[in-house]
C-alpha cells in the first residue's frame, strides 16, 4: 500500500506541477467568466434599431404593427417595384410586402433585404404580424379579447410518490435536470481523465522508465498508483474550475450590474424571455420542493460513489490498453469497444428520463458499463433501495474484474515492444500464470 501511495503522489505532483496543468485550470474558468461577460455587455450594449418599411395592399397591418426593440415599422405606397428600387439604394434595411391574402389563410407574404437578415428579426416581424391576425379574427367573430383571454386556462398537476411510507410530491423537471448533469459530468470525466491513463501508461512503456519502476514494484501496483494518481488530478482540477468558474461569472455578474442576468435572459429573441413575479415564484417553489422530496445526501453519495467507481471500472481497461500497445494509433481498434457502453449511455438519456422505473432503465442501471452514467440519471427519481444497493454491489464487482484483467495483461504488455497486438493476443496474456 505505501508502494502505491508513492507511485499515487509521484504521479499527482509530477501533473500537477506541468505548465500544461496549470495553463488549463486557469484559462477554462476565465474562457467561461469572459464569454459569460461578453454575452451580458452585448446584451446590455444598446443596439440599433432596424427600419423595415410597410407595404400593404391590404390595409388591415397599416399603423398597426407598432415598434419592436429590433424594429421600426415605416409604412410607404407606391408599386412593389419602385420600393424594391429604394431597398437596393439604401436608407434602409428591409421591405414587408403585404399583398393581397385571406386573413384566415395569410399566406404570400414576403420580407425583402439585401442580406439574409436574422432571426431577432424574423421573429419579432411574425409576432407583429400574428398579433394583428389575431385582433382583426376576434374583431369578426364578435368576441371580446377579454373574454377569449379568459378562456385559456393553465393546469399543473402534483404528482405524489407513495411508494414510501410517506407521500412525496414529485419534482420531475428538476430531478430530470439533477439527473442529466451528473450523468454527463461523469461520462465527460471518464473519457477525458480514462484516456490520460492510457497515453500515460504508453509513454512510461515507450521511454523504458517503466523498466526500472517494476524492479521495485509489483506491475499492479504501479498499476493502481497511476490510476489513483490521475483521479486525484482529475478531481482537483474539476473543483477549481467549478470554484473558478463561479467566482468569474459572480464578478461579472456584479461589475455589470444586477439587472444584468435580466437583460442576458431578454437578449434571446424566443427562447429565453425575463421571468414574470408569479413565474418566479413557480421557480422558488419548485426548489423548496427539490429540497423536500429529493434525498440530496443520497443523491450527492451515489454521485461520488459511481463517479470514483465508474472511473476505476474504466480506467483499468485504459491501462490495459496502453500497456498492450506501442503507439496511439494502435490503440484505436480497442479503443470503440471501451467507448461504446459510455455512448450507448448517454444516447439512452432520453428514454430513460422518460421511464425511469422502467425495464430498460433498471436492467441498464445495474449492469456495471452502463450504471455509472444511467443510475445516476435515475437516482432522482426515487431509485428502489434494492436496486441501488445491487448496482453498488455490482458496480464494485466490475471494477475489482476489470483491475484485475487489466493487472493480468499489465504486467506482461508494459515489458513487451514491437509484438503486434491483438485480442487473441491480450487473451492469452491475461490467462498466463506467470
Amino acid at each position: 500500500m505505501d508502494k502505491i501511495w508513492l507511485i499515487l503522489s509521484r504521479e499527482y505532483l509530477s501533473r500537477v506541477k506541468k505548465k500544461s496543468f496549470l495553463l488549463t485550470t486557469l484559462l477554462t474558468p476565465l474562457l467561461f467568466g469572459g464569454i459569460y461577460a461578453l454575452a451580458i455587455y452585448l446584451a446590455v450594449a444598446e443596439s440599433d434599431q432596424k427600419v423595415v418599411k410597410v407595404l400593404d395592399e391590404t390595409g388591415y397591418f397599416i399603423d398597426k404593427l407598432g415598434e419592436r426593440e429590433s424594429v421600426v415599422f415605416e409604412y410607404v405606397d407606391g408599386s412593389l417595384e419602385e420600393n424594391r428600387n429604394d431597398l437596393e439604394s439604401g436608407g434602409f434595411d428591409g421591405l414587408l410586402y403585404i399583398r393581397q391574402i385571406d386573413i384566415h389563410d395569410p399566406k404570400g407574404i414576403n420580407y425583402y433585404s439585401m442580406t439574409t437578415p436574422g432571426l431577432d428579426i424574423v421573429m419579432g416581424i411574425n409576432r407583429s404580424l400574428e398579433s394583428v391576425v389575431r385582433d382583426i379574427k376576434i374583431e369578426q367573430m364578435g368576441l371580446s379579447s377579454t373574454a377569449l383571454d379568459s378562456l385559456s386556462t393553465d393546469i399543473s398537476i402534483d404528482a405524489i410518490n407513495m411508494s414510501g411510507e410517506t407521500e412525496k410530491r414529485g419534482a420531475s423537471g428538476l430531478a430530470m435536470a439533477v439527473g442529466g448533469i451528473s450523468g454527463v459530468m461523469i461520462y465527460m470525466f471518464m473519457i477525458v481523465y480514462g484516456a490520460q491513463v492510457m497515453r500515460g501508461v504508453m509513454q512510461e512503456k515507450s521511454s523504458k522508465i517503466v523498466e526500472i519502476l517494476v524492479s521495485s514494484v509489483k506491475p499492479f501496483q504501479l498499476m493502481m498508483g497511476k490510476i489513483l494518481g490521475i483521479a486525484a488530478v482529475g478531481l482537483t482540477q474539476f473543483a477549481l474550475w467549478i470554484i473558478l468558474t463561479m467566482t468569474l461569472i459572480t464578478v461579472a455578474t456584479v461589475a455589470m450590474g444586477p439587472d444584468a442576468a435580466a437583460e442576458v435572459a431578454n437578449a434571446q429573441p424566443g427562447m429565453m424571455q425575463s421571468p414574470t413575479p408569479e413565474e418566479q415564484n413557480e421557480v422558488l417553489q419548485a426548489v423548496e420542493s427539490m429540497k423536500e422530496n429529493l434525498n440530496i445526501p443520497l443523491i450527492i453519495g451515489a454521485f461520488f460513489f459511481y463517479f470514483l467507481s465508474g472511473y476505476l471500472f474504466y480506467a483499468s481497461l485504459f491501462a490495459m490498453i496502453g500497456s498492450a500497445v506501442d503507439s496511439e494509433a494502435d490503440s484505436q481498434q480497442f479503443m470503440f469497444p471501451i467507448m461504446m457502453p459510455l455512448i450507448i449511455g448517454m444516447m439512452f438519456l432520453g428514454v430513460i428520463i422518460k421511464d425511469p422505473s422502467g425495464p430498460i432503465a433498471f436492467w441498464m442501471s445495474i449492469i456495471p458499463f452502463f450504471s455509472p452514467i444511467i443510475m445516476m440519471i435515475r437516482m432522482p427519481f426515487d431509485v428502489p433501495f434494492w436496486e441501488l444497493a445491487l448496482s453498488m454491489v455490482l458496480m464494485v464487482a466490475g471494477f475489482l474484474a476489470t483491475t484485475w484483467m487489466a493487472a493480468r495483461v499489465y504486467r506482461i504488455g508494459i515489458l513487451m515492444h514491437g509484438s503486434k497486438v491483438n485480442y487473441k493476443v491480450i487473451w492469452k496474456w491475461m490467462r498466463m500464470k506467470n
